[in-house]
């Protein structure tokens, strides 16, 4: 009888090692996908064209692009070549494309990559001006743009190369913060 006695006690252990391994098993595989889902996109568009009006029926932001993916975990949007105009009080508003960009918490900040290039056409206050950066990283609401990378800045006549930058968009300000040399060429005529 002991050998049966023991027989039947390790068919016992080994199915309830079973079980709790079976168990052990089932749990992770639930976490992993429910970790999944949380990294999976719950919402995009395709052909966007978006507009954001102010308080006063003004346009204050637009962007255009072929396709935005939102996901819901940490309330990110991924968006593929990006156009955003930033209007503000002047009639011009800033141009901001690049191949990526990533907003956060909405429209909140928003950072582009990849072949950033910004534009802004001349105004009463400001010249044309055009810069491009590797990397940019937008605040909508404030009206602000600011890099640690390499800029380039063209205005007409003027370049200037530095690393590092914050303008203000509404003011038409740019400060880069080291590095900064320039050329000026006047016009030929």
């Amino acid at each position: 009888m002991s050998l049966k006695n023991s027989m039947m006690s390790f068919l016992f252990v080994l199915a309830l090692g079973l079980s709790i391994w079976s168990i052990f098993i089932a749990k992770q595989s639930h976490i992993t996908s429910l970790t999944d889902a949380n990294h999976r996109p719950d919402a995009f568009m395709e052909d966007v064209i978006a507009i954001i009006i102010n308080k006063q029926g003004n346009p204050s932001l637009r962007i255009e692009a072929p396709k935005m993916v939102h996901y819901a975990d940490n309330d990110r949007t991924d968006i593929t070549t990006p156009h955003l105009m930033l209007y503000r009080q002047s009639p011009e508003p800033w141009h901001i494309n690049s191949n990526y960009a990533k907003a956060t918490q909405g429209l909140t900040e928003v950072f582009f990559w990849s072949n950033v290039v910004i534009h802004h056409l001349h105004d009463v206050a400001n010249p044309t001006t055009d810069m491009t950066t590797p990397t940019l990283t937008v605040f909508p609401d404030q009206q602000i743009a600011k890099t640690n990378d390499t800029i380039t800045v063209v205005q007409p006549n003027t370049t200037i190369h530095g690393v590092g930058m914050l303008a203000n968009l509404n003011e038409g300000t740019v400060q880069l913060f080291s590095q900064a040399r320039g050329e000026y060429v006047p016009d030929a005529s």
